[in-house]
């Protein structure tokens, strides 16, 4: 362990795509072989999916829906259950072994524990993870982890009740914090908080959130404000992870943790506290050339790269009776098409993309 009390503070340099040499596909060879579908031109590998269930929300956070309407796509245009199980088996059967349902709100999502029980039995399927803004979580978490559900992130921005409901537009601080709670009861360790940092709005509240890794097994999950349509995006409203980590290192010594090829949060810890840190630093330092997740809108469009315009119909194909073997055709050509990475913040501003709500993070 490396321990920093110092602003400056050191980050694992690794090479971006651009900088790659020409063998670099030979070092995924074995990869590869397991599962040409899921591997693009680059070498990497997609074991990772990500699953919007819903694109309805109780919530109404203003950096992920828009103030003005949205024009909602309709229940019968929302992907069934049995699709959804379907691309999912398809997948799993690719390699995939980590599954995390997102929304909206996913728990919105009318039987929810039977789609759950569905994916948690596929074979090779390793975890099967949740997305919630926890306001519904406490009454059906006991379902879902029975179901299968191994991983859960809880979305919350600030710990103060005032600031809770100028940010979501509803009443709910508690029943936030009485699910996490309740989750750590019911034995997830560590239960992942995922806070979206905003420059004007809750950086004051960074130290609050690293106390709460004093004596609880959570890691909280700094990411840094990125921009969708409609959320307002600006570089002024930004924090980059460097400057949350100065505030941190100003009031803690912190040690970095090691941190895989693919995981998108730097890992940190206090020492001596019982949970840790991640700093999910999309904007000034991606983290593409490890990228190995793939997303499925609600209304059954893949998409290679979140910050993408690209996707690809899967629901309009399987409504039009396309094989499995014709389907994975379509994934396998929607994924060798995925660029090295992302355009930068700045050109991801002015492109046209979906809200956030509508993709499902």
């Amino acid at each position: 362990m490396i321990m920093y009390e110092l602003e400056i503070i050191s980050e694992p340099n690794i090479a971006p795509v651009s900088q790659v040499p020409q063998n670099f596909g030979l070092l995924y060879s074995a990869s590869k072989s397991q599962s040409d579908v899921l591997c693009d031109g680059f070498g990497r590998i997609h074991n990772y999916l990500r699953i919007s269930l819903v694109e309805r929300c109780n919530l109404r956070c203003n950096y992920c829906m828009p103030e003005e309407d949205l024009d909602w796509t309709s229940p019968e245009d929302l992907l069934t259950d049995e699709e959804i199980i379907r691309i999912a088996k398809l997948f799993v059967e690719q390699g995939v072994t980590k599954i995390r349902l997102t929304g909206g709100e996913p728990l919105l999502r009318t039987n929810i524990e039977y789609i759950a029980k569905k994916l948690g039995s596929l074979p090779g399927l390793k975890t099967l993870a949740i997305t919630t803004n926890g306001l519904l979580l406490k009454r059906k978490l006991p379902a879902l982890q029975s179901a299968g559900i191994n991983l859960l992130n809880i979305s919350l921005d600030t710990l103060r009740p005032n600031r809770f409901k100028e940010i979501t537009r509803r009443d709910g601080l508690n029943l936030v914090l009485d699910a996490i709670d309740f989750a750590i009861e019911a034995g997830y360790s560590p239960v992942k908080i995922n806070c979206v940092i905003m420059r004007g709005i809750n950086e004051d509240e960074i130290i609050d959130f690293v106390e709460l890794t004093r004596n609880k097994p959570v890691e909280v999950r700094f990411i840094e404000f990125m921009p969708f349509d409609g959320n307002r995006w600006n570089e002024n409203r930004l924090v980059p992870h460097v400057e949350m980590l100065n505030r941190i290192c100003r009031v803690y010594p912190i040690e970095i943790l090691e941190f895989g090829r693919n995981e998108t949060a730097k890992m940190y810890r206090v020492p001596g506290f019982l949970g840790q840190i991640g700093m999910i630093t999309s904007m000034t330092d991606d983290f593409c050339e490890g990228c190995n997740r793939l997303r499925i809108t609600a209304d059954g469009h893949l998409k290679v790269c979140l910050f993408g315009r690209a996707e690809v119909n899967l629901q309009n194909a399987m409504r039009n009776g396309v094989s499995d073997e014709n389907l994975l055709d379509l994934i396998s050509t929607a994924v060798g098409s995925k660029h090295a990475r992302h355009a930068g913040m700045h050109l991801i501003a002015t492109s046209k993309n979906r809200p956030m709500i509508t993709i499902g993070g």
